[in-house]
């Protein structure tokens, strides 16, 4: 048996070439009784993307132990309610102090198995508090060492932005947790191939699905930089070696409830209606577009 295991079920297969024509990896081709198998090194080939299995129209197809018969079919879906539901979405900042139900926990961990990812380099890490004692745990570490950091000399020194947030802390504000009982940390390897895009699809997919369950989340830009800075902390969170801490996000039930959608202001849009093969780009601008495209 081979590490892909591809099977072609040849009673069922009609030979229409779907599974073929949408393989990424153009990893299959029709064989001598024109039915679909891996060509020449196909099965090197195959990113594990599972397209084959998705497309096939009768069934016929299984491959690394996956069998059809155990996908679900695909619904239509109403395109208001999606839209509705994006613009919907807000930043929740008030929780309610309660762990949410483990059947709740158990379907946003499941979903985020169907992110895409990156040449289908499926080796995200989650990690997942999902009990509010440990959360707070959490909280108080990670407050008590930026209270430590931002009343030195140094800081203190540098600029006085900080001090909105030094006199928080201070006062026992949770400024960077929000009172969220539960948070996520998204990991990426670093020989990813999109190792800073993957977690940020990932999490954009999870806090959707989240707000249908009425589970409030907040992208946390200051509990990710934490990450970065406190190594402990990463690495009780069971961060692994070699991993890239991406982002982390908060969620839990809200303790406020939004009745209607915001109005934003436009982004800027333009539409392409054509292509000058033959411009040229000044030394000038090629410059700066690597400065400002590689600065981050």
């Amino acid at each position: 048996m081979s590490e892909k295991n591809l099977i072609v079920d040849k009673n069922k297969c009609v030979s229409c070439g779907l599974c073929v024509k949408d393989c990424v990896a153009s990893a299959l081709e029709f064989d001598e009784n024109n039915k679909p198998s891996f060509g020449v090194n196909g099965e090197n080939s195959c990113i594990k993307c599972q397209h084959c299995l998705a497309v096939c129209p009768v069934g016929a197809i299984s491959i690394l132990n996956k069998n059809p018969q155990d996908s679900e079919p695909i619904w239509s879906q109403n395109p208001d309610t999606i839209l509705n539901l994006i613009k919907s979405r807000r930043s929740i900042r008030h929780y309610k102090p309660e762990n949410i139900d483990e059947q709740t926990m158990h379907k946003l961990k499941n979903m985020l198995n169907w992110s895409p990812t990156g040449c289908n380099f499926h080796k995200l890490h989650f990690a997942f508090v999902e009990d509010k004692n440990v959360m707070d745990k959490i909280r108080t570490h990670v407050n008590t060492k930026l209270v430590k950091i931002l009343s030195g000399k140094i800081v203190n020194a540098v600029t006085k932005k900080i001090a909105y947030y030094k006199d928080a802390l201070i006062n026992g504000e949770d400024i960077i947790f929000r009172g969220a009982p539960h948070m996520v940390v998204v990991s990426a390897p670093i020989n990813s191939p999109c190792v800073n895009i993957d977690p940020v699809i990932a999490l954009s997919y999870f806090e959707l699905y989240a707000f249908s369950l009425g589970i409030g989340t907040c992208w946390c830009g200051f509990a990710q930089v934490c990450m970065q800075l406190f190594p402990e902390l990463a690495q009780q969170m069971g961060i692994p070696d070699g991993y890239k801490v991406s982002y982390v996000m908060l969620f839990g039930i809200p303790d406020i409830h939004y009745q209607r959608t915001t109005q934003p202001e436009p982004f800027e849009m333009i539409t392409v209606n054509d292509f000058n093969t033959a411009a040229k780009v000044s030394l000038t601008k090629r410059i700066k577009h690597f400065f400002v495209n590689g600065i981050r």
